[in-house]
């Protein structure tokens, strides 16, 4: 597949950060917090925090051109697809702390339409990054609309979020949704009920 005009616009690293330097830098963070990094427990804490962030921040250098990797099929439906429940987890970037929850990403094609598995590959690609919940719900829509140009996108994403869990209001029942529509979503409403019954339907076990 050709790269698209504003396929890689988001936030994309080449190449993963360097583990030592890393973990040097979380050496000197203990240090900080008036802890010794050579007692036993924290030995190796440096190294596994830095194997962690390489892990959970992935989304930085995963290539958006390969994450499609010409899973881009002509149709001639104009029904709606629908991926609902996506678990993911992210950071936030105000507090290092996670926050996690479901993606439920749609779309009603124009002539082509994505492989089922990207979907969820393209909400990890846009979750495993130092994130704000808003700007991850527009940068998944976005990036739909540029790879295949449907008639409209609507991501809704549901997320808890330690940052007001563990301190600050600290109220562990607190769930933020947000949404992105485009196109049709927006402007019919037809499209945007269509969408909330599948949602409000339960899923069969």
């Amino acid at each position: 597949m050709e790269p698209q005009e504003g396929i890689t616009k988001a936030p994309w690293i080449a190449h993963p950060p360097d583990p030592i330097r890393l973990a040097r830098v979380i050496r000197e963070l203990l240090a900080a917090l008036g802890e010794d990094p050579e007692r036993e427990g924290l030995q190796r804490t440096p190294a596994r925090v830095a194997e962690m962030l390489q892990e959970v921040l992935a989304g930085y250098w995963m290539d958006p051109v390969d994450l499609v990797n010409g899973a881009i099929f002509e149709v001639e439906d104009n029904d709606l697809v629908l991926v609902r429940d996506i678990e993911f987890y992210s950071m936030c970037e105000h507090h290092l702390l996670p926050f996690y929850g479901r993606a439920h990403v749609a779309y009603i094609p124009s002539g082509r339409i994505i492989g089922l598995s990207k979907i969820p590959r393209v909400v990890e690609l846009f979750a495993r990054r130092l994130q704000v919940q808003e700007r991850m719900t527009r940068q998944i829509a976005d990036f739909l609309e540029t790879v295949l140009h449907p008639q409209g996108v609507a991501v809704i994403v549901e997320a808890a979020h330690l940052c007001a869990m563990m301190r600050g209001v600290r109220k562990s029942q607190a769930r933020m949704v947000t949404q992105a529509l485009t196109g049709v979503f927006r402007t019919d409403p037809r499209h945007r009920s269509e969408l909330l019954a599948h949602l409000r339907r339960p899923l069969e076990k």
